[in-house]
């Protein structure tokens, strides 16, 4: 098939919904279909790059969220392109105007048109004149809109299912949760690479070291993991937090570094290149993480595809995900977060752990996750087949009745 992706966020551009359409687009082209990528112009690649069938729209920084972007003209452009390209399939990752232009290709080629709901939307508000303005019933009133005429909306979790049902959204709806590259995950370090990166940040090779890997944001609660450092410490006193990420919140968490006294033993390396994220992984004892907004999980499954154990926020995601402490715990409390990593720490992994992490890999596989895809692609085509027969029929009665 000739699919299109269409994004208002993409690399260079680093994020978790980034992370997910470039992996699904590998994972199509290793199927051998062709994946045309339209989204926005970035500082970093403004132009189009037609040799690996990525198209860049005219954009702007998005309204109090400036990091990412919103594409301001191209429509006109973007119908020329699909028709080009002969596409099959319309495949939507943005509510806004990437995803407006690419229902407006799909209805023009008369082809099916999916989106994924990356994005809870409802637990970002606070971005837009600190809630005041936009509020979840709208949020609920526009997913509504947006997605009346789609053929089919794919949801990363049940998370996402249950908000979307609750939204009234009566249009098929299928969870296909983003799989990731077991390949890169699973790659093991060779032992002076991992102690290189140790030593970057002045960690001895038996310092324990617990991960957080996100974009610094509120919602990510990550400040939650700073304040039970102290509790921590007083059974670990060389355990070291490394934050990976940047984001708005920076300034205010390393504020609150520097006022409970822990600059000795959290550090924020900043944002760092998809390509190398797997070496953070595999350098950690434990990933540790207090968000309460995730959607999907991604990192979640990185760390366990590194074969490292998870202490998270308890959310429906984790109630899925996590089905035995082999793989991780979940917590609502410091207390328990607390627990969970002294636990972990106390119990550095071994062949049965391993092996139980193992078996959970297969269905959060890249592989797994690009054929889900394509078999949500393919009903909806042979649905809209049937739908397009059964017109032509009544077309064919209709007018046979005028006539006699």
């Amino acid at each position: 098939m000739n699919i299109g992706l269409f994004t208002d966020t993409y690399f260079p551009q680093v994020s978790g919904v980034a992370t997910s359409i470039k992996t699904l687009r590998d994972e199509l082209t290793a199927q051998g279909h062709n994946v045309y990528i339209f989204t926005t112009t970035d500082p970093q690649a403004k132009e189009d790059d037609v040799e690996n069938g990525i198209y860049r729209l005219p954009s702007i920084p998005f309204i109090s969220f400036t990091d990412r972007r919103i594409a301001v003209r191209g429509a006109f452009r973007v119908v020329r392109l699909a028709k080009e390209l002969q596409l099959d399939i319309v495949h939507n990752q943005t509510e806004f105007a990437l995803g407006l232009m690419g229902k407006m290709v799909a209805h023009e080629l008369n082809i099916p048109c999916l989106h994924t709901y990356h994005t809870m939307y409802q637990d970002y508000l606070h971005y837009i004149a600190n809630g005041h303005i936009v509020k979840p019933k709208n949020v609920a009133t526009y997913a509504r809109m947006y997605m009346r005429s789609l053929d089919g909306v794919i949801a990363p979790s049940k998370r996402v299912l249950d908000t979307l049902q609750s939204y009234g959204i009566t249009v098929p709806i299928r969870i296909i949760p983003t799989g990731i590259n077991l390949n890169v995950y699973q790659k093991q370090d060779d032992p002076a690479q991992i102690q290189a990166l140790r030593a970057k940040y002045g960690y001895d090779a038996d310092t324990p070291v617990l991960l957080s890997l996100s974009r610094l944001a509120y919602e990510k609660n990550i400040h939650a993991l700073i304040d039970a450092m102290p509790d921590i410490l007083a059974q670990k006193p060389t355990a070291q937090l490394l934050i990976v990420g940047d984001g708005p919140a920076r300034q205010t968490l390393e504020r609150q570094v520097r006022q409970m006294d822990l600059t000795a033993h959290v550090q924020f390396a900043g944002e760092v290149k998809n390509e190398v994220v797997h070496h953070y992984y595999q350098m950690a004892n434990v990933f540790v993480s207090a968000s309460d907004s995730e959607s999907q999980g991604l990192t979640y499954d990185e760390a366990l595809a590194s074969d490292l154990p998870i202490v998270v926020m308890r959310s429906v995601y984790t109630d899925e995900l996590i089905d035995d402490p082999a793989i991780g715990i979940s917590f609502q409390k410091r207390a328990d977060l607390v627990k969970g990593v002294i636990h972990y720490l106390d119990h550095p992994g071994n062949e049965e752990s391993h092996a139980k992490r193992q078996q959970k890999l297969h269905a959060i596989s890249a592989e797994v996750f690009g054929k889900r895809v394509v078999a949500f692609y393919r009903n909806c085509q042979d649905k809209m087949m049937v739908e397009e027969q059964a017109k032509s029929q009544h077309h064919h009665r209709l007018f046979h009745r005028l006539r006699s």
